[in-house]
């Protein structure tokens, strides 16, 4: 890995990297709080094996601002669509596509260095948390995880009320018309 043409554009950025066995899922653990995930190419092409890493990062649960780069290049880009639903929609992380390993240096050397400005790709941090038993009866409606749960964590006071009554209505429906299916 201390050969990859990544690592070494990295270092003539000016990147200082200190290689470590134990940093976990993460391929990068950045000064800013934040830690990246790499997808690369022949990750995406040799099949769907990255997506147990994925959910792996995911699920570490750490403190950092989770990224994951994927590259979409010619030969990946027939399968770009479906990993970026993955990771977006089912996963709830951040996606930062990249052109290959060249442009990954380049983002990952302007994210470090822009340590002392706002970063673009973090997300803005949620006032409230939701209360823990609110979210495990949110989880109990059907078709809502974890991440659509934390996602509705994010709502407005007044629209939860409205969003609740939605998902309530939803719910009763989807009860009923199970239930007479089975009559």
């Amino acid at each position: 890995m201390e050969n990859c043409p990544l690592i070494q554009n990295l270092k003539s950025g000016g990147v200082k990297i200190l290689f470590e066995s134990e940093l976990g899922v993460a391929d990068f653990h950045l000064p800013n709080r934040s830690c990246i995930l790499y997808v690369s190419e022949s990750d995406i092409i040799s099949g769907n094996s990255y997506r147990r890493r994925l959910v792996c990062y995911r699920n570490a649960g750490s403190n950092f601002h989770e990224l994951v780069l994927v590259e979409n290049t010619r030969l990946s880009e027939q399968y770009f669509t479906a990993v970026q639903k993955f990771v977006v929609f089912d996963l709830g992380l951040t996606l930062l596509p990249v052109n290959g390993q060249m442009e990954a240096s380049q983002l990952i050397a302007q994210i470090v260095h822009g340590e002392g400005r706002e970063n673009p790709f973090r997300r803005k941090s949620v006032s409230r948390l939701m209360d823990p038993q609110v979210l495990s009866m949110v989880q109990l409606v059907p078709g809502v995880g974890r991440v659509k749960a934390l996602a509705c964590s994010s709502i407005s006071p007044a629209s939860i009320s409205f969003a609740m009554h939605r998902l309530l209505n939803w719910s009763l429906l989807w009860m009923l018309t199970r239930y007479e299916e089975n009559l």
